[in-house]
């Protein structure tokens, strides 16, 4: 399992394909992010809400994917300001009136989005239909 020559523990213990990558198929992101004490914050405050409240609530967002998930993914790529605007702004067109299909997270954020200029984070009429 060291790496040097004969050793034989990646084969013995069946981790001959540890360097293949699986598609995760999981609820939450799990793509790189930046492990800073913010994001990890807001992570675990999601995850949280996904294990104690989301249950009682029920499941009755109308974007795919559902908002903890899109605010778990937003502080994880984008950090725990930027991803949080996004979150915020997202529940928000969750509301009566508002719009409803697929709605992923951008995957880079436009360069006109500040951290001093979080009102550039709103996108109207998001959602995919």
């Amino acid at each position: 399992m060291c790496g040097e020559s004969g050793c034989q523990g990646h084969e013995r213990l069946g981790h001959e394909a540890a360097s293949t990558v699986r598609p995760y198929s999981g609820r939450n992101y799990a793509g790189p992010f930046r492990k800073t004490p913010g994001r990890l914050f807001g992570m675990a405050f999601i995850r949280l809400y996904q294990l104690t409240l989301s249950g009682f609530i029920g499941n009755s967002c109308r974007h795919i994917p559902t908002c903890s998930e899109y605010g778990y993914e937003a502080i994880a790529r984008h950090g725990f300001w930027p991803g949080g605007w996004m979150v915020l702004f997202r529940f928000m067109r969750c509301g009566p009136g508002g719009t409803g299909g697929l709605d992923p997270v951008p995957e880079r954020l436009a360069p006109s989005k500040h951290w001093y200029t979080p009102w550039r984070y709103w996108r109207p009429g998001a959602a995919v239909k």
